[in-house]
């Protein structure tokens, strides 16, 4: 499978020597790609299809959507509003209409709010499993193919420590722990986090453009912090027979994409972002290396080069998100899905029912288009419409297009051993590929994408091939 069995790096921080007990995770890192080529990679099919739930399956020949969600505000006050907000309107509004507009499968992504994560047992544990029961009503009455993901609250924070033990205030990394075992006793069907760790350094860098800080945080001390996260996940997954999803680096490069934004947008440059979602798949990837099965969550937007490197299922947003952002790949970004998601939107009216309702149609029709276009042995067809679609819209949406997809992973997997060199690599040959387009006349960079992407060049090939000397940079 490409993978090779490694202890890890060590499971800490610099100056963290004296508060936690450093341990080493066994890990298996890919060194060759699942795919053998770029052309392999479509919407609807993974190498390696999941089964779960109530008649899920994922990767194996259809697009499934997933719908996402948030309470209104107020219905957190208590545990018995929040249930009734999450259980009586927001999961059955979602079943009825999935019901009434015929599609044969739908998959629930519950992100948890601050509030669940803060008291599991007392807020999430009732929601949970009010869902659940939803769902098993709607499968047992229609027969409805039906699952939901838990994305449990990552609220750790760095500057009170990121392991237990170390938050005095909030006790969150213990917190964190307790939402995993919560979710998965009570009705998740798959497991995931959108975890945080290297972001107070991420956050930092993206701001003042810092590409070599971007990647310390992002492609070192994030892949670190995953192998901690992860394990923990894929075991409590495997002990209640459930699926280890998939993380997302959304904490920071969807902060560099939003940052980025659109053509009237100049808090940073365009390049920056491309770069920084390239290595954020050297992170992202991680856990599927400590277990993780995928699908992985949608709002990961470097899901296509985790796809391409690891053969696992993805989950992708895209035009179907315009309730909670844009972005310049809307299109382009369904190339690879195998479930089809929303983002988020919070529950409230429409003219044409509840706003999960009105979503749940955007996406279940799109993900019925890519279907019927299987069905017709058109799929490849319409895959490269999607691209060709945004390829040049913007740089990001070029390197995420399938086949300089496969080229980073490629890139990924060549220095698969290390993260620091992977992460590198990886930033590395996203900016070679925009500059090549560039200077082939095809992608069109303004003068200050063309300024940020000849620094970050110079920048990351001016880095050490040693971890160490680029640890103590």
């Amino acid at each position: 499978m490409g993978l090779e069995e490694d202890q890890g790096q060590l499971g800490r921080h610099p100056g963290e020597e004296d508060l936690i007990e450093v341990t080493k995770m066994a890990t298996k890192k890919f060194t060759k790609m699942e795919h053998a080529s770029a052309d392999d990679l479509i919407f609807g099919e993974a190498k390696y299809p999941l089964s779960y739930g109530l008649g899920m399956k994922v990767g194996a020949g259809s697009v499934v959507p997933e719908i996402n969600f948030a309470p209104r505000p107020g219905s957190e006050k208590s545990p018995e509003s929040l249930t009734k907000e999450y259980v009586d309107y927001i999961a059955t509004d979602i079943m009825n209409r999935a019901v009434t507009l015929g599609f044969p499968a739908v998959q629930l992504e519950n992100e948890w709010i601050s509030q669940m994560g803060a008291n599991s047992e007392k807020f999430a544990k009732p929601v949970v499993i009010g869902q659940k029961a939803v769902l098993k009503k709607f499968n047992d009455e229609y027969g409805i193919a039906c699952a939901i993901r838990h994305t449990v609250a990552d609220q750790r924070e760095g500057d009170a420590g990121l392991k237990p033990g170390m938050d005095k205030v909030h006790a969150y990394p213990e917190k964190f722990q307790e939402s995993i075992e919560v979710a998965a006793a009570n009705g998740a069907d798959v497991l995931s986090v959108e975890s945080v760790g290297g972001k107070e350094i991420t956050d930092y860098a993206v701001v003042r453009q810092d590409i070599k800080g971007w990647l310390f945080g992002g492609g070192y001390l994030g892949p670190i912090d995953m192998e901690w996260v992860w394990p923990q996940i894929v075991s409590v997954a495997n002990k209640h027979k459930i699926v280890p999803g998939g993380d997302t680096y959304c904490a920071s490069a969807n902060t560099s994409m939003f940052m980025a934004g659109g053509y009237l947008d100049k808090d940073i440059p365009r390049t920056f972002a491309a770069v920084s979602r390239a290595i954020a798949a050297s992170r992202t990837l991680v856990a599927i290396e400590c277990g993780a099965t995928g699908p992985d969550k949608d709002c990961g937007y470097e899901g296509p080069i985790v796809k391409a490197i690891s053969g696992r299922p993805s989950a992708q947003e895209g035009k179907g998100a315009q309730d909670a952002h844009a972005d310049l790949m809307g299109n382009l970004i369904a190339q690879t899905a195998d479930l089809w998601s929303n983002e988020s939107v919070e529950y409230h009216p429409e003219f044409g029912g509840s706003s999960v309702q009105c979503w749940l149609g955007v996406i279940g029709y799109e993900a019925a288009l890519m279907n019927a276009s299987k069905q017709l042995k058109q799929d490849k067809t319409l895959r490269d419409i999607y691209v060709a679609s945004d390829r040049f819209r913007c740089p990001e949406a070029f390197i995420l297009s399938y086949d300089n997809a496969y080229q980073i992973g490629q890139a990924i997997v060549e220095n698969g051993n290390n993260y620091y060199l992977r992460s590198k690599a990886a930033g590395l040959k996203a900016a070679e590929l925009i500059q090549a387009s560039n200077n082939a006349g095809k992608l069109k960079l303004s003068k200050q994408e063309k300024d940020t992407l000849n620094k970050i060049l110079t920048d990351l090939k001016s880095l050490p091939d040693e971890e160490g000397k680029f640890v103590d940079w």
